[in-house]
């Protein structure tokens, strides 16, 4: 007999079946959109230099000609 592959969900720690499961890696819709949320709200960083410098217009920054 061999063993169906499990996951456990990196939301709620649930365990969960990887076969079939459409949310995979997590348990559910519900798990997922929370994690969307969380990554929308810039709950989670990646981490490495800015990709945008900080005296640019679109990080919010005053440039140095704004200061002036």
């Amino acid at each position: 007999m061999t063993e169906r592959p499990s996951i456990r969900c990196p939301n709620c720690r649930c365990e969960g079946e990887w076969d079939g499961n459409p949310w995979r890696p997590f348990c559910s819709q519900r798990c997922q959109i929370i994690d969307l949320g969380a990554w929308a709200g810039e709950q989670y960083r990646i981490a490495g230099a800015s990709a945008i410098p900080v005296d640019s217009p679109e990080s919010g920054g005053e440039s140095q000609e704004d200061s002036e």
